[in-house]
């Protein structure tokens, strides 16, 4: 039935393979090929049945209806990689085998988990892998607009920022599936201020009751984004910010202390944040430090953990007018605030009640190789740092003290005021590498 098997090596032959929307007339000419050759098909419930009423459509052209001649293949419904990989296993003298992924192959798709796990058993199985038609590019079509200029994020089964991608981005699509993630996303755009957006959104698209609704947020009903949706969202006044550093002045402040805009700066460059971390800002205040933060990426998860109540509705506040959705509001103490959260790659303390060392052992258990920044002011955090370094709770230790003044008027002359001098204290992270100039510290 495969004409592709390669009879000298006895290779398996397997498609991955994109079917497209779901629909017969969304899957390519290709793929449809590919599957005809083979004769044990896997993939979810609902890729098999579009693909057997492809088949008698093919076989009875004007009779859709009936069965064809041809002999059927046998299916099995799996779509977990594993779970696949053992129904491989299991099928050892099948000639062609097709495994039907939904959209396009390379498209947050789970080919390519497959084709590194099959890849694992040299000299068994020879994959190929064949592309298919996304939803994305579906819907841009439907729409008659293009999505080579737009942002692109995936709600299907995950939790992720988007917020701050629309609140940047002229055009988003999101790509919608899974419990509630269309109703989600409706109630997080309108929670930050975003109804002035265009959410145009495709359901059971190339289907026959395919549908395309387009409105603002608060126009449209979770009914019209329910269940496996795609939505391009248009948004007519996108930030246009160039770096993460926002001014004093700009954030809402209250009576809550809050981290000065030079020493965030230094703080954030000595902790050199990658575009995937996962940030704790321990005493957050009033968020200056999660807010940058988390500007710095859309892929970038803070949690701001304070237990001032006036500092936390400063948090809510700033979260919501910076539009930075990275950032998850913890409410307590660190460390036991800190006990159900997911494994940092940085740390930010701001404030540490007394218990540094706590804290740091903490992030540390956590994590060994947690990148550490620390701001002290009072002799008291000064003499706690020294004595969590002589426990080797900061390894690769170095500390900047800041002293920083500022310009006022007085009586008709500019004078400069000194703010209290900060000490920046940075450790942990990769090791750093040695020093190749032997003359650096040299004056």
């Amino acid at each position: 039935m495969c004409e592709n098997r390669n009879q000298e090596t006895e290779k398996q032959k397997i498609y991955l393979v994109g079917i497209g929307m779901g629909a017969a007339a969304s899957m390519t000419g290709r793929a449809a090929a590919a599957i005809e050759r083979c004769d044990y098909l896997i993939g979810a419930r609902r890729m098999l049945e579009t693909f057997r009423e492809t088949r008698r459509i093919r076989q009875n052209p004007e009779k859709p209806g009936k069965s064809g001649t041809a002999k059927e293949p046998e299916y099995a419904e799996a779509y977990v990689a594993e779970e696949i990989v053992s129904l491989i296993q299991e099928q050892k003298k099948r000639q062609c085998i097709g495994i039907l992924f939904s959209g396009d192959t390379g498209f947050y798709s789970g080919a390519g988990k497959l084709a590194q796990r099959l890849a694992e058993f040299p000299g068994l199985y020879d994959v190929e892998v064949i592309p298919g038609i996304s939803s994305v590019s579906y819907l841009a079509a439907r729409l008659q607009t293009v999505w080579e200029d737009a942002s692109i994020v995936s709600l299907h089964g995950r939790e992720e920022n988007f917020i701050q991608t629309v609140s940047r981005s002229s055009r988003t699509f999101l790509l919608l599936g899974g419990k509630d993630a269309g109703s989600r996303m409706l109630q997080k755009l309108l929670e930050y201020g975003l109804d002035d957006v265009t959410v145009r959104a495709g359901s059971s698209l190339s289907y026959p009751d395919e549908k395309i609704i387009s409105g603002r947020p608060s126009e449209l009903s979770d009914k019209d984004v329910e269940g496996l949706c795609t939505a391009l969202i248009e948004n007519p006044r996108p930030d246009k910010w160039g770096e993460p550093h926002v001014r004093d002045e700009v954030f809402i402040r209250g009576k809550v202390p809050m981290t000065k805009e030079e020493v965030r700066s230094v703080s954030l460059a000595r902790l050199n944040l990658t575009g995937d971390a996962v940030v704790y800002d321990v005493g957050a205040g009033t968020g200056s430090v999660s807010v940058e933060a988390a500007r710095c990426g859309d892929r970038i998860r803070v949690y701001a953990v304070e237990k001032n109540p006036r500092a936390l509705e400063l948090l809510w506040q700033n979260r919501r007018k910076f539009r930075a959705d990275g950032i998850r509001i913890i409410e307590g103490q660190a460390p036991d605030a800190l006990d159900d959260l997911e494994e940092p790659t940085h740390v930010f303390i701001g404030g540490s009640g007394g218990r540094l060392q706590e804290i740091l052992r903490a992030v540390i258990c956590k994590n060994p190789r947690v990148r550490i920044v620390i701001n002290a002011i009072s002799l008291e955090t000064i003499k706690e740092v020294m004595d969590a370094a002589k426990e080797g709770l900061l390894p690769h230790m170095e500390v900047t003290q800041l002293c920083v003044s500022r310009s006022g008027e007085l009586a008709g002359y500019h004078m400069m005021t000194g703010m209290n001098p900060v000490y920046i204290i940075s450790a942990g992270g990769e090791e750093p590498a040695a020093d190749s100039d032997p003359d650096r510290d040299r004056i």
